[in-house]
């Protein structure tokens, strides 16, 4: 049996506490969201996935499954997170004297995508439709359009809003997209 609220989906075994998630979105199997999170419009949220309280999500985002948000997370439109990919929200964790005040802060910006097992280090920002690699370590902030790969991540290159690379026409001093030929002003450095 599927259960509507309001204009979005829940599957029968997932739980959602919160008020706040937007219509045409899906809750899939077994995830858990936490009152005080918010999920935008149209989002899937897969199996398995944790939305800690407080936790904000955008517009049109994909978290694909085991993924877990925790409060201090903010990811924005359009954001593709793939499986088992890692947020953390405490730089110095001991189990013995966590308070809300070690919650460090991250910001996944618009179109960014996230790949499978990857893991973000709070207290960074992902730049807009960055892309990181899966697997990869990320501790420190992402510029735009930046494909990150590795441990620790470092800068391969520079990917398109379609999420290919670019490559640069120093000529132009810009980025030009061979597959669907848009110009990207990428500032280096």
């Amino acid at each position: 049996m599927q259960e509507e609220r309001n204009s979005y989906y829940v599957h029968p075994t997932a739980i959602v506490e919160s008020d706040d998630v937007g219509d045409g979105t899906k809750i899939w199997h077994f995830a858990h969201v936490r009152r005080g999170s918010r999920i935008g419009s149209n989002c899937n949220i897969g199996k398995s996935v944790y939305i800690d309280i407080d936790a904000e999500i955008g517009d049109n985002v994909k978290i694909q499954n085991f993924v877990s948000v925790y409060k201090g997370v903010i990811i924005e439109d359009d954001v593709f997170v793939g499986p088992s990919a890692t947020f953390t929200n405490d730089l110095y964790p001991r189990a013995f004297i966590w308070d809300e005040s070690h919650v460090s802060a991250t910001r996944i910006c618009r179109g960014a995508s996230i790949g499978a097992n990857a893991t973000i280090v709070c207290g960074i920002t992902v730049g807009e439709y960055a892309m990181i690699g899966a697997g990869s370590v990320v501790a420190k902030d992402v510029p735009p359009f930046a494909l990150m790969i590795g441990n620790p991540a470092w800068l391969l290159g520079y990917v398109c809003y379609c999420g290919n690379r670019l490559i640069e026409d120093a000529a132009q001093s810009s980025f030009k997209c061979s597959v669907c030929g848009k110009s990207v002003n990428i500032k280096k450095g």
